[in-house]
């Protein structure tokens, strides 16, 4: 399968990278850096400039099935004050470009990597992480999360929005799934299972039309 890939210089975009990679798919993507792509693959074709370019975001998405966008708002830390790095509204301007070009690309499977807490799980979540998103520079990403959530699940095409809780770099364990808050999420899942979750259900054509939240 042929696939664009958003995100994949962040640290859990790189990981699905190496998931796709690993299980033999071709995957175009789109970074604002050649360099910072750390994986070598003949499997791997790179477009460099930025998702807000309409032009380049189509050329990229020529010949593909699917597109995954691990893409967020960051900062230049994981200090939740620390200043952004990115615009505030890239997820949505993003997601805007890529529901006007994937019907002339005939492509209908898109999977994005949003978060728990973003929407109607706002209620789930603690509320010492809903002060945090409140009063620091967490919050734009989730306005933003939440901004193409509702783009895309207003659409017909064959989405899912996976919503994982607190990310860590350590472990790979097995991805345990919430629906509607059943069974109650823990509050940590690894990146690296996340990324093995994005390749499953892309590969299987499942949690279509969902937003499961994920964890360990």
């Amino acid at each position: 399968m042929k696939i664009l890939l958003l995100g994949a210089t962040g640290r859990t975009g790189n990981l699905i990278l190496q998931q796709l990679i690993n299980r033999g798919h071709s995957v175009n993507l789109l970074v604002r850096y050649r360099h910072k792509v750390r994986l070598v693959s003949e499997l791997i074709n790179i477009f460099e400039g930025s998702t807000f370019d309409v032009s380049l975001l189509g050329l990229a998405m020529e010949g593909c099935e699917a597109v995954i966008s691990a893409l967020n708002i960051s900062r230049k830390n994981d200090f939740p004050w620390s200043p952004l790095r990115t615009p505030t509204d890239l997820l949505s301007v993003t997601m805007k470009n890529l529901i006007t070009l994937v019907g002339p690309y005939h492509i209908k499977r898109i999977i994005m990597i949003s978060a728990w807490g973003v929407n109607e799980t706002r209620k789930d979540i603690p509320g010492w992480f809903r002060w945090i998103i409140d009063h620091s520079n967490i919050g734009p990403a989730y306005e933003d999360h939440a901004l193409q959530e509702k783009m895309l699940s207003a659409t017909d095409l064959n989405w899912t929005m996976i919503r994982p809780v607190g990310l860590t770099n350590f472990g790979l364990n097995k991805v345990k799934v919430s629906i509607n808050n059943l069974p109650r999420p823990a509050l940590l899942i690894s990146r690296k299972s996340v990324a093995e979750f994005t390749a499953d259900i892309l590969e299987q054509a499942t949690f279509i039309g969902l937003a499961p939240v994920i964890f360990n």
